[in-house]
């Protein structure tokens, strides 16, 4: 019947491009690795693949063993590492993506004293996800997401751990600095300078401009918040960031932060896990760990 080693010939297969490619990568021959498939497609009563001259295209079951395989494989290659990491007496490695650009500062103020609690936990950070951090999270890619907008779903658990506000960043110099808060309205003449995200995920597009039926003059989107914050201090434009980045930077750059709207946007930074894995020591730690991180905001 279905074994890991039909899931892992047919997601190298469709990597690969070719059973000849699939077998070197598997470390098998090609009769070998033909054979296989060949007898567990009578078992199944169904083809796999179907032949196009040189190449295979997947049938309905084809892509359906695929999808498993996708999904499957990454658990068990997890479990593996999980179980062999018990078995040498280590905890394993926390693996966190990141759905929120100024969030990597944050996590570094986490990081740093979860690594000298945890000394036999190593942290991986991934920021870039081929199917989004939720796809990241269920695919087992990662096992922690750090997001300002959960997305709940079957499977996952959110532990709200920060409060912050969005704020209009200025420069010193800039007619709005001196604002108690600032309308959208007074947007439409600015250059907006944003992070490289869709609009429909930036909150000063969803929560303040928007439901105005305001735009900026221009929108530009900028990778690091060190360049964007230039840009600022220029007078180059104007940004959105939490408040609390702001006042850190503040102290090295003539910007100011500006309240948006008349009761400001609330946030706060989630970090989704499997609900499976809540019980886990380490990864509970660092959930706790990030609920006091007020203090060191």
């Amino acid at each position: 019947m279905l074994e890991r080693m039909h899931l892992a010939i047919v997601q190298e297969v469709e990597k690969q491009g070719s059973l000849t490619a699939a077998a070197d990568v598997l470390c098998v021959t090609q009769s070998a690795l033909s054979h296989s498939m060949k007898k567990l497609e009578q078992q199944l009563g169904t083809d796999i693949w179907l032949r196009e001259g040189r190449s295979l295209r997947l049938t309905q079951a084809g892509q359906y063993v695929l999808a498993v395989a996708n999904r499957v494989l990454p658990q068990l290659t997890l479990a593996e590492e999980r179980l062999h990491q018990f078995a040498q007496g280590e905890r394993g490695t926390l693996r966190i993506g990141m759905e929120c650009h100024p969030c990597y500062q944050w996590l570094l103020k986490i990081v740093s004293p979860y690594l000298a609690a945890w000394p036999d936990v190593d942290v991986d950070v991934k920021q870039k996800f081929q199917f989004g951090g939720i796809g990241a999270l269920f695919g087992y890619e990662i096992d922690m997401l750090v997001t300002p907008d959960p997305l709940y779903k079957p499977g996952l658990h959110f532990e709200p751990v920060f409060d912050y506000e969005q704020v209009l960043v200025v420069s010193t110099d800039h007619p709005l600095a001196g604002a108690g808060h600032v309308k959208p309205r007074q947007l439409t003449d600015e250059v907006l300078i944003t992070y490289p995200v869709p609009t429909d995920r930036l909150d000063i597009y969803t929560q303040f401009l928007m439901p105005a039926g305001i735009a900026p003059k221009r929108h530009k989107a900028i990778e690091t918040t060190d360049i964007m914050l230039q840009m600022v201090a220029s007078n180059r434009g104007v940004a959105a960031l939490p408040r609390w980045l702001v006042q850190e930077y503040a102290q090295r750059m003539e910007v100011v932060p500006v309240r948006l709207g008349a009761k400001g946007i609330a946030k706060q930074i989630h970090l989704g896990v499997r609900e499976a894995d809540t019980d886990i020591d380490y990864v509970h730690a660092f959930i706790e760990l990030a609920r006091h991180s007020a203090d060191m905001a």
